[in-house]
């Protein structure tokens, strides 16, 4: 049997056994290629195949169980709480102020990387009001979807940290060129934030307030916080802490591993001085960092032995002889297209860590840089955020009290869009190229 029907078999497999939920993520990045790998006959290589990829991915691991701790500590400490109510007071009983402050709220929440934690503090703190106006509550879906996925594609959100793991590359080369496109998504979805408030206000008329439900007037839907981790007096040096931490992530100061754990350290340190605290805090945070780092290591051994045998380039040679010579050059926009559909029909492990690294293979024989097809994968995300095969949408539509098919329908073509100015603003801005030279 050739390498690239191995390699083909290997990674349906893969994604077969994720999608049908018969193996999670962790465990089949590591078992089908060990798999595999042995059918390929390169038993004796296996082991220093998978150590050489986890080796390579393991600055990325470093970077991301930071940046789960740092930011995780930053909303414990209260720096987004002033934010947060300076929201739910500016937004009043205008519709546009709502849903303005909506995905703006869901933008904030959404910096540190989890879903489930953007879901729950904004739903908690608007669902009262937007009942109150009796607003449609898949606005607040819709908007709180395109938020948390243009703002999940910082350097230690899902989808960046997967794509770079899947190529071996920096997180911040993946995503520091992606930024004026990031901006242009956000600032899209402000706009239609903005509009269907104005929609919502011609649709109701003049309003006539509802009283708030008894569960809701005086307490919020869900405990998002615990009150003796806040630290309201250190609140401007954690905002010059993470503006510092920005600014060096954007200028390249240093390697955002080393940035990530020295700001970590020194935000524990000074917010919470006493070592049995910290040992609290961080252990509230162990269970997204074990996870995190967890399939950024079994990723790696999945790409080595993948790339060690000799799967990958086999596929892609595979691949080439389909590819009409006049489509090659394009690869990169065409990747970004395929990264709507594809990851609504598949999980994010199955598109970046089976598909991504073939595609990529392949782009290469036509001068499409690596890079390049990284950064065209993360552009599907806003569709990604409606798939069936997550656990957000479900969480979400549960809070919200609404049918999942119901939020799908009115959310798709807002989705679709976001993730087309993405693609525009990232092709106007040079992200990626339209057609390698």
């Amino acid at each position: 049997m050739t390498l690239a029907v191995l390699g083909f078999l290997m990674v349906i497999s893969f994604m077969t056994l994720i999608m049908t939920h018969r193996l999670s993520a962790i465990t089949a990045l590591i078992i089908v290629p060990i798999v595999f790998g042995l059918l390929a006959g390169a038993g004796p290589q296996l082991g220093g195949m998978m150590v050489k990829g986890v080796t390579q991915l393991a600055p990325t691991a470093l970077m991301l169980a930071f940046a789960v701790l740092y930011f995780g500590i930053m909303i414990d400490a209260g720096l987004f709480d002033p934010l947060v109510r300076w929201v739910l007071s500016m937004v009043g009983d205008d519709p546009a102020r709502v849903t303005l402050g909506t995905a703006l709220l869901a933008m904030v929440v959404s910096l540190d990387g989890d879903g489930a934690t953007t879901a729950l503090v904004t739903i908690s703190a608007l669902l009262p009001v937007y009942r109150r106006l009796r607003l449609n509550p898949l606005i607040l879906a819709l908007l709180l979807g395109l938020s948390n996925t243009i703002v999940n594609l910082v350097p230690w959100g899902g989808p960046t940290a997967r794509a770079a793991s899947a190529l071996r590359l920096e997180p911040s080369a993946v995503f520091l060129p992606m930024i004026p496109a990031i901006l242009a998504g956000l600032a899209g979805t402000l706009a239609l934030a903005w509009w269907l408030g104005i929609g919502e206000s011609k649709r109701l008329g003049r309003l006539f307030l509802e009283p708030l439900e008894p569960a809701t007037a005086d307490a919020p839907l869900i405990d998002t916080g615990e009150a003796e981790a806040k630290r309201p007096k250190l609140i401007w040096f954690n905002l010059a802490l993470t503006l510092a931490l920005v600014g060096g992530l954007v200028t390249g100061a240093a390697p955002l591993p080393a940035l990530m754990m020295g700001a970590f350290a020194i935000a524990l340190i000074v917010n919470y001085p006493d070592i049995g605290v910290q040992r609290t805090r961080v252990a509230a945070h162990a269970k997204n960092v074990l996870g995190v780092v967890l399939l950024i290591f079994a990723a790696g051994a999945f790409t080595g032995i993948l790339s060690g045998t000799g799967m990958v380039k086999a596929m892609a040679d595979a691949t080439l002889t389909a590819i009409p010579p006049q489509l090659g050059p394009y690869l990169a926009p065409i990747t970004a297209l395929l990264s709507m559909p594809m990851t609504f029909f598949m999980s994010n492990d199955a598109f970046y860590f089976g598909v991504l690294p073939v595609i990529a293979e392949t782009a290469a024989k036509f001068g499409v840089p690596a890079e390049a097809i990284a950064r065209a994968s993360i552009i599907g995300q806003p569709v990604h955020g409606l798939s069936p095969l997550i656990a957000a949408i479900y969480l979400v539509t549960g809070l919200l009290k609404v049918e999942v098919g119901a939020a799908q329908r009115f959310s798709l073509k807002w989705a679709i869009a976001a993730s087309l100015l993405l693609l525009i603003a990232a092709l106007a801005t040079g992200a990626f190229p339209l057609r390698a030279a």
